[in-house]
């Protein structure tokens, strides 16, 4: 997997793996759970893409709802599209709708709070 990547989870086990490669490298992990029958998913997806590609520090996964149930579930997902920040295995940030820039400031504030502490 290179750098800047959106990566699909579409398994349990890509998730879990996922997760324990981020927090094993201390990583920030932003996750979009979208669904394809999600207008407002669609449109935000290119522009996830180009975050991801602007934003290589950290690692960007998708999820869809409907595939992974189990996931969305445990983590409360009521909303498409919903963006979660993880840290260490646990959420510091959620950002629910298309919301562009609170998006990308969500991102970069905890990219830099990490950043600062090193």
């Amino acid at each position: 997997m290179a750098e800047g990547q959106v990566i699909t989870c579409q398994t349990v086990e890509t998730w879990n793996e996922q997760l324990h490669k981020a927090k094993s490298a201390d990583k920030l992990i932003v996750v979009d759970f979208t669904a394809t029958w999600c207008g407002p998913c669609r449109v935000m997806s290119p522009y996830f893409a180009e975050l991801a590609k602007s934003m290589p520090s950290a690692i960007f996964l998708k999820v869809d709802v409907d595939e992974l149930k189990s996931v969305a579930e445990e983590y409360d997902i009521e909303a498409m599209p919903t963006f979660m920040l993880l840290k260490e295995g646990k959420v510091v940030e959620k950002v629910i709708g298309a919301k562009k820039d609170e998006l990308q400031r969500s991102i970069a504030k905890h990219l830099n709070a990490s950043a600062s502490t090193v």
